[in-house]
């Protein structure tokens, strides 16, 4: 028999390929969706869709239930990927990453569905601003101190698993930037090099790190099937950028010569960032450069050391960036996006 997966937030950049890795792996794959979520990327009939409406938890658990009768038994594998990368304040990041965390697992605990594992896809933003003297690698072992409203949130559901679920089966990745073919954000960069401008923020060198979403797909298939390791790992690939190294491979790619390199400095993103905060209290409304965003482009060092993912999951990424934006770009052209 097909072992029997359920991905959340299925019709997000992330969770379509997951879904994808899912089936091309033979499992029965079941996606959860919203009922106004896309399904542009979810189109293989094989696909069993349930929709999920995380603000009614009753809602979830009779969706959930009515699943299970249908299938004639639980999941054997479950990945948790909703979650909300930008929100006007820390309650709307909390009532997503850490609330509908929460309602999943009670109610899978409720319903006797434990699956063998659960894997709860987490960010690097959990671990807080890097060493910025030394450039040392953020370890395994070091203690988590997110310094945004994201991070906080992303960390207080780790810790719903780790502290008050410690039996539950989980599995933890704390994923670095993810980039790839429907991606958005680094499309927004890729975008403006196409124009002839590079932006960047702080003259003090930034180390970041990607992982390609394949990689992140085939990383998670590892991690499952391992079985629940009640701990978190690193997603990345194994080396850093700068963003000049970044620029170089879009521009090679774009076949460009020339782009204008800009730097902000921090002190007026600083003050970008206060008045887009300002705005959203006066408003309500978010806006994309707030006192959070400034504390993640800040960052200079995010670097992370992978031994052990490597060690316990057997999962070393095949893409570099090089091979990835490749990859990506192509994508994007023939999608007309660039």
């Amino acid at each position: 028999m097909a072992k029997r997966i359920l991905v959340t937030g299925a019709g997000g950049f992330i969770g379509g390929f997951i879904v994808a890795e899912a089936l091309r792996h033979g499992y029965e794959t079941w996606a959860a969706v919203r009922h106004s979520t896309s399904r542009e990327f979810l189109r293989d009939e094989r696909i069993h869709f349930i929709e999920l409406d995380f603000g009614h938890p009753g809602q979830v658990e009779t969706a959930l239930q009515a699943a299970i009768d249908e299938m004639g038994g639980k999941w054997h594998y479950v990945v948790h990927n909703l979650g909300a990368t930008k929100a006007p304040n820390y309650q709307a990041f909390e009532r997503v990453n850490y609330g509908y965390l929460k309602i999943m697992v009670d109610t899978l605990k409720r319903l006797k569905a434990e699956p063998e594992t659960f894997l709860l896809m987490s960010s690097l933003s959990v671990m807080g601003a890097g060493d910025e003297k030394n450039y040392t690698p953020f370890k395994t072992s070091d203690d988590p101190v997110p310094n945004t409203q994201y991070g906080l949130s992303k960390a207080k559901a780790e810790n719903y698993l780790t502290t008050f679920n410690p039996d539950f089966p989980y599995t933890i990745f704390r994923c670095t930037g993810v980039y790839g073919p429907h991606e958005r954000d680094y499309y927004l960069m890729m975008k403006t090099i196409k124009h002839g401008f590079d932006f960047s923020v702080g003259f003090k060198k930034q180390m970041l790190t990607f992982i390609y979403v394949k990689d992140l797909a085939a990383a998670v298939i590892k991690a499952l099937e391992a079985g629940p390791k009640r701990r978190a790992y690193f997603l990345s690939e194994d080396r850093a950028y700068s963003q000049q190294q970044f620029r170089r491979i879009v521009l090679r790619e774009l076949h460009k010569k020339l782009v204008i390199p800009i730097t902000c400095p921090l002190w007026l993103l600083r003050v970008v960032c206060f008045a887009g905060s300002l705005y959203t209290q006066l408003t309500g409304k978010g806006t994309p450069l707030n006192n959070d965003k400034y504390n993640i482009l800040k960052q200079r060092n995010w670097m992370c050391d992978t031994t052990l993912t490597k060690r316990e999951l057997g999962f070393t990424p095949q893409y570099d960036l090089e091979r990835g934006l490749h990859e990506t770009i192509a994508w994007y052209r023939q999608a007309g996006w660039l």
